[in-house]
């Protein structure tokens, strides 16, 4: 299969590929063929020796803060945030133990892990095809970007939250790079200086964990925090949903964000959706296509350590549903929806406070506990009519798609479709082992019956689909192939993107003969989360997957990165456009593409 080198220049490169279809030739002159690339060959160089670069003693941010953003801050550091700051350089020095690489900001945030500064929107070049025109609205990535480095320990995750967008008009586009304004960000950024402690980074000892929790509770209690306006940072996920997008974090509510006519970002500020929602919810709430209503959750390290809720279509959050079922905290990421249920996964990944105790992390593998899946009348009041079923092995992090089906005898039968992580005790650790396995699970609530089928033994993650096929049978899925000998402790980067067929494959296919398309970036290049965009989604007779794939997608030796746009219904993934940006765009976690029309009427 070919693939294009798609940064420096547009070249032609052949490549292995696990796909099933015959090898296209190039149509273009302009191409050029490089007989050296393949799906698993890239060798990387150890870059824990490098320093990071100073980041934020030049940066300059235009900050646009909430409207109704009343906080009374002081111009300038007073004696008691002079104390604060002495007391956290302490923790560092005397009670931190020594940082391991995967929190080791002077290792894990170099590179193009490293921050960028904001940017005001600024016109691109299209440098190859042009821009197909149901891609007229906006692509909107979010991802972490840590406004202030601590001395301490930070995990990549931990970053401040900025979203990086491109809007498109015409054929033209425009990209920015925007902070999002939360509590947290505005206050650091008012004293330029770290604060807030970091959630999976600052939790890898007892004594430090405690300390650092001490002086936090110090600040809120003398008034100089106020954790009611949020102490997350809004890095993980984007949901548009009742008119209105939002930047999400499972470990705070919503802020709610609005796209300019210009391509600005606008943080409008903490969303509590009229006081109806509490603490948190998930990153990844699931919208219906059809209803238009939005279904979601929170998990908590106390009990009840999982709570479902949906919002109606006009964003109107109901009421909750404590899934009391749930025995022991679950680091549940995701949740998948049918025509009839949620289904919500119990893993083995947990945060629980004993967990300091016994073994200095918040967060731990219960290697015992047999994870299971469990499925809630998606209209439940509460949650008598649950149906838990244990799945050995299952552990899922993100979640492709579920739907109904109906056995011969009349019994409800639910298919999901994910990610399996081989190796969850590595998650937060050696992200560089970590390894998934597509799979398809078929429940059989009447035999109770669990079937399992591996679709793909790829390395693949970041999965999605056709948005209009969520919650029905759908038969391809798209996932973002991680490369093959990643730094060590680095989170994941990805060397291309995988077409996957599930709807019509046999139980007795080889799992590569599900890989029907693939593309690799080319040397040095890797992207992130593909996202499909439908050619025309309002047509019904619409093949499911003609449409378009669309990523950034970064060149490491030339530091350049760029937007493309591929066609999903080709074998080799063709690229049609790619738009160079006026600015790196370092790696991130999720995005979603949001239609003209459907732009003009948020709120």
């Amino acid at each position: 299969m070919y693939t294009i080198h798609c940064l420096n220049h547009i070249t032609l490169s052949q490549s292995q590929s696990p796909t099933k279809h015959p090898k296209s030739k190039p149509t273009s002159n302009d191409f050029r063929i490089n007989e050296r690339l393949h799906l698993t060959g890239i060798t990387r160089k150890r870059q824990n020796e490098q320093a990071i670069p100073t980041i934020m003693e030049s940066r300059s941010f235009e900050v646009i803060a909430a409207p109704n953003d009343s906080r009374n801050l002081p111009s300038q550091p007073s004696l008691l945030e002079k104390t604060f700051q002495t007391l956290d350089q302490a923790i560092i020095k005397f009670l931190d133990p020594p940082l391991r690489l995967s929190v080791d900001p002077r290792y894990t945030l170099t590179d193009n892990f490293s921050p960028v500064d904001e940017l005001s929107p600024t016109a691109c070049e299209v440098v190859y095809g042009s821009i197909p025109p149901c891609l007229d609205g906006v692509y909107i990535r979010n991802g972490p970007n840590p406004q202030f480095i601590p001395s301490g320990p930070q995990h990549y995750l931990d970053g401040d939250g900025m979203v990086h967008s491109i809007r498109i008009s015409n054929g033209r586009a425009t990209f920015c790079s925007r902070y999002i304004k939360t509590n947290k960000y505005l206050f650091e950024k008012h004293l330029k200086s770290y604060i807030v402690p970091n959630f999976i980074g600052g939790m890898q000892g007892v004594s430090s964990f405690v300390a650092r929790a001490a002086l936090f509770a110090a600040r809120i209690v003398l008034g100089h925090y106020d954790i009611g306006k949020g102490i997350g940072v809004a890095n993980t996920n984007l949901a548009f949903f009742g008119g209105g997008l939002y930047a999400l974090c499972e470990s705070d509510l919503p802020y709610k964000i609005k796209v300019e006519n210009n391509g600005d970002i606008i943080t409008l500020g903490h969303h509590d959706f009229k006081g109806k929602l509490s603490v948190n919810m998930t990153a990844h709430p699931k919208v219906d296509p059809e209803t238009k209503e939005a279904f979601a959750f929170r998990y908590w390290a106390t009990y009840p350590y999982t709570t479902y809720f949906r919002f109606d279509a006009d964003g109107k959050k109901q009421n909750d549903v404590p899934i009391l079922s749930m025995k022991e905290p679950s680091l549940t990421h995701d949740l998948a929806i049918t025509q009839k249920y949620a289904v919500i996964c119990d893993i083995q990944l947990g945060a629980h406070p004993l967990n300091l105790i016994h073994t200095g992390s918040l967060v731990s593998i219960d290697k015992n506990k047999v994870p299971r899946i469990g499925f809630l009348p998606r209209y439940a009041k509460d949650e008598s009519d649950m149906k838990w079923f244990e799945v050995p092995g299952f552990n899922v992090f993100h979640v492709v798609n579920a739907w109904d089906e109906t056995d011969e005898s009349g019994n409800d039968v639910v298919v999901l479709v994910a990610p399996n992580i081989l190796s969850m005790e590595h998650f937060f650790e050696r992200v560089d082992l970590i390894q998934a396995s597509m799979e398809k699970v078929t429940i059989n609530f009447g035999t109770g019956v669990v079937k399992r089928q591996t679709l793909s033994t790829h390395n693949l993650e970041f999965p999605v689909i056709n948005p209009n096929y969520i919650a029905k049978k759908n038969k391809y899925v798209y996932a973002a192939i991680s490369e093959k000998t990643p730094i060590q402790s680095r989170m994941m980067r990805t060397i291309g993107v995988a077409k996957i067929e599930i709807a019509s494959s046999s139980e007795h296919q080889e799992p590569h003969e599900h890989t029907v398309a693939s593309r690799i970036y080319g040397d040095n290049c890797f992207g992130g989360e593909p996202f499909f965009v439908a050619r025309d989604p309002d047509d019904p007779n619409l093949e499911e997957d003609d449409g378009y794939l669309v990523s950034y997608v970064h060149d490491e030796r030339s530091g350049e990165s760029r937007f493309l746009v591929m066609d999903a219904r080709t074998p080799n993934l063709d690229i049609v456009a790619a738009v160079k940006l006026p600015q790196r765009v370092p790696y991130g976690l999720h995005g979603l593409f949001i239609k003209e029309k459907d732009l003009s009427h948020s709120m």
